[in-house]
């Protein structure tokens, strides 16, 4: 996948955080020397906690998934982070907004014009990962939680 968002898609660099492990924080700022400024939160847990410290002031982080977390039934082991995360927001002046695709249901039809131009024109481009019939959607399901897809992945029910 890395070789895919560098190679493929230009990116400056691409962090594994499952080959990373305990060295994620460490990768993370070797990727990013100067700090980040944006940083798209989809993904909750070690990513977060590896990003956090290396925001830069006035960062922003739009929020729209947090899909490590997904399976939690109960608050996560270790001290309570939020005073600390509070004292980073406001020292360092961070810009935090969650995103629901509903709040901006009356801009639908623009983004389709919009999207479906640049996926024709070639500047936007994704990846899908396709599984055949509805009797393997459970398993299917299950992979996404495993990492183990490659692009958006959709169960195909009929033709």
């Amino acid at each position: 996948k890395c070789d895919y968002v560098v190679n493929e898609l230009g990116f400056d660099a691409c962090v594994d955080y499952r080959a990373a492990g305990a060295d994620l924080f460490k990768e993370v700022r070797s990727a990013a020397p100067k700090g980040i400024d944006v940083y798209f939160e989809n993904v909750g847990g070690a990513v977060w906690e590896a990003v956090w410290p290396l925001l830069n002031p006035f960062a922003r982080v739009p929020v729209c998934g947090l899909i490590a977390q997904y399976n939690a039934t109960g608050l996560p082991d270790g001290p309570n982070q939020v005073p600390a995360l509070m004292r980073s927001v406001l020292s360092k002046r961070l810009t935090l907004r969650g995103f629901i695709v509903s709040d901006f249901a009356d801009q639908h039809a623009a983004f389709l014009r919009d999207v479906s131009g640049w996926i024709r024109d070639g500047r936007l481009r994704y990846r899908e990962d396709v599984a055949e019939g509805l009797e393997n959607a459970p398993r299917t399901f299950l992979r996404l939680f495993r990492g183990e897809n490659f692009g958006k992945l959709l169960v195909k029910v009929a033709e």
